[in-house]
């Protein structure tokens, strides 16, 4: 077995070879002269390789949105045997009936028995079916071995928030290793193996059917601010060249297929493009905030978005709520009690999430659909009343959400777990009724 790293030819790179940008066309090679000049599929590629496009958009979308890489790899995608269909456990499991409820979830446990990350997938909620063209799908990972397969998902794009432990995420394009605290975005279509370097590991995903994601427009905010682009990494070319037994399992249309190739798939030795996995560091986010007064919509916290044909209506944002200063006068600094037409699925990496005063752990999952009102539960609404508005920053915290304008159905299982808190709703009882009449 060959395994081969080596600093970009093009761009400049980190210290640990990874190449900051987002959205950016990247140039690497592992091996000097990999990348063919001037040319994408020359009669004969360098080294003896093989050119293949991986193309995440249709060949004729305006410029601005194509996403493709060309990929010179020892052995082209083509040369597998057929595919047969494997157990999925609880991945895409049958939905459950559209439900108002609000829903809230403690943290699935990691299992006992060895699994790896794609046994480990456990699916919470939908709002399309897997092959729609639109819509995301949450799932939890929980892992405690890594993996010796490859995994490929050919139904949309992965967003990873880990919750526990590290991940080494090995990809055709390189690798990433991305810790709690941080996300990695993982092209549909890109096979990627997920290695365990500090032990069992929990975290969530949303597995993204539509428009692919990108950064937010910025409007009046102006040039900078949010999620800045240099701050996103993405891998140098890296490969293995290993000539042994590789299950390869592709997830599509919601089900879970197998094949065995008599090699290791992750063996691209050199590519460009767009189209490529990349990580972002969330202590990087640039918070915007009042310095004046009221709370600022929570569009504010946008990471990354999907777009849908609709001006302003996400197919799915991600929205992360981080250590902050809350400076504002005269202000219930909380998010305020409120109805929205988006559906919104929240998670929390570690510490408290500011709206909850107990009852919403870290790994921990609540599901808030379509106009169902919430907002702060009763302890932290009397504490944000009385308080003292002195300048307080929170800290220790990463909450973040998945929005999205369509209604996102829990699966059977997520309804039928031990893990669903039935008593949910109480967290508003005592809520007192404070009308005096006069002002």
């Amino acid at each position: 077995m060959t395994l081969v790293s080596r600093p970009p030819r093009t761009g400049a790179a980190t210290e640990d070879g990874l190449m900051p940008g987002f959205g950016n066309e990247f140039a690497t090679e592992a091996l000097p002269g990999a990348l063919p000049i001037g040319m994408n599929s020359p009669q004969k590629a360098p080294y003896g390789l093989y050119a293949e496009q991986f193309s995440g958009t249709a060949f004729t979308v305006p410029r601005k949105e194509a996403r493709r890489t060309w990929l010179y790899r020892i052995r082209p995608s083509a040369a597998h045997r057929a595919f047969r269909r494997i157990a999925q456990g609880q991945l895409c499991g049958p939905l459950a009936e559209p439900n108002p409820n609000r829903l809230r979830w403690d943290p699935l446990p990691i299992p006992e028995e060895p699994t790896d990350f794609v046994a480990g997938l456990v699916t919470m909620g939908a709002n399309a079916p897997a092959e729609a063209l639109s819509g995301v799908t949450v799932h939890v990972y929980r892992a405690n071995r890594s993996m010796e397969r490859v995994f490929m998902d050919s139904d949309g794009e992965l967003l990873l928030v880990p919750q526990q432990g590290r991940l080494l995420l090995a990809t055709e394009c390189g690798r990433l290793e991305v810790a709690p605290g941080e996300i990695a975005l993982i092209p549909c279509g890109m096979k990627f193996r997920v290695e365990l370097p500090e032990g069992p590991a929990r975290g969530y995903v949303a597995e993204n059917h539509g428009a692919a994601l990108r950064l937010p427009d910025l409007g009046p905010i102006g040039a900078n601010g949010l999620a800045n682009p240099r701050d996103f990494l993405v891998p140098a070319a890296w490969f293995e060249d290993r000539d042994e037994p590789t299950e390869l399992v592709v997830k599509f249309q919601g089900t879970l297929w197998a094949t065995t190739l008599d090699h290791s798939p992750l063996d691209v030795v050199a590519w460009h493009g767009n189209n490529v996995p990349c990580k972002y560091d969330t202590a990087r986010f640039n918070t915007i905030n009042t310095v004046s007064y009221d709370h600022p919509d929570p569009s504010i916290f946008t990471v990354l978005t999907s777009p849908t044909a609709v001006p302003g209506v996400a197919n799915m944002d991600f929205v992360i709520f981080p250590p902050r200063w809350m400076v504002a006068e005269n202000t219930f600094r909380p998010p305020w009690f409120h109805r929205n037409v988006m559906n919104e699925c929240m998670g929390l990496v570690h510490g408290v999430y500011d709206a909850k005063a107990e009852g919403f752990a870290p790994g921990g999952l609540s599901l808030h659909p379509r106009m169902s009102a919430h907002g702060p539960d009763a302890a932290t609404t009397e504490k944000a009343i009385n308080a003292d508005l002195k300048p307080h920053k929170i800290e220790g915290t990463l909450a973040f959400m998945f929005e999205t304008s369509q209604v996102i159905r829990p699966t059977r299982f997520a309804m039928e777990c031990a893990q669903l808190q039935k008593s949910y709703d109480a967290c508003w009882d005592g809520l007192p009724k404070s009308f005096t009449g006069a002002r």
